[in-house]
Formats: structure tokens, C-alpha cells, sequence
């Protein structure tokens, strides 16, 4: 089970990318438990200025605006 956060304040693009991770995981099958950081402090602790954010497993692999889903389905 891949553990995946999306850093954001609660912007669009913010809920944009997490309702994405959330249709390509169910559409992949993809067991994933996904979080969502809105505290700015621990944004900023994962080095990431630009939101959205995605971390997975620990490891920042996007940092601002949308990613593509063809993105999305590579990290799953």
C-alpha cells in the first residue's frame, strides 16, 4: 500500500489532485491510504513551496499545480 499526501491549503488545484489520485487509484485498483496536509508548517517541512504537493511514501514526487494522469498512473 502506497501512503500518498497532498500538501495544499485547500485551493482547486489542491482538491483538483487529490480527487484525481483518489478516481486513478480506484480505476487502477490500487490499494493507497492518501492524506490530506493543510497545515503550513508541515508543507514546509516537506521543502515544498508550490502547491499542490504530492508525497508518496515519504518522498516529495510533485510540487505545484496539476499533474497529468498519465502522471498520476505511473506513481500507482
Amino acid at each position: 500500500m502506497k501512503h500518498i499526501k497532498v500538501l495544499g491549503t485547500g485551493c482547486a488545484n489542491c482538491t483538483a489532485t487529490l480527487k484525481l489520485i483518489e478516481q486513478v487509484a480506484a480505476a487502477k485498483g490500487a490499494a493507497i491510504e492518501l492524506e490530506k496536509v493543510e497545515d503550513i508548517a508541515r508543507i514546509l517541512g516537506y521543502g515544498v513551496m508550490s502547491t499542490p504537493g504530492v508525497v508518496i511514501d515519504g518522498k516529495v514526487v510533485h510540487a505545484g499545480g496539476v499533474p497529468a494522469k498519465s502522471t498520476v498512473e505511473g506513481w500507482l
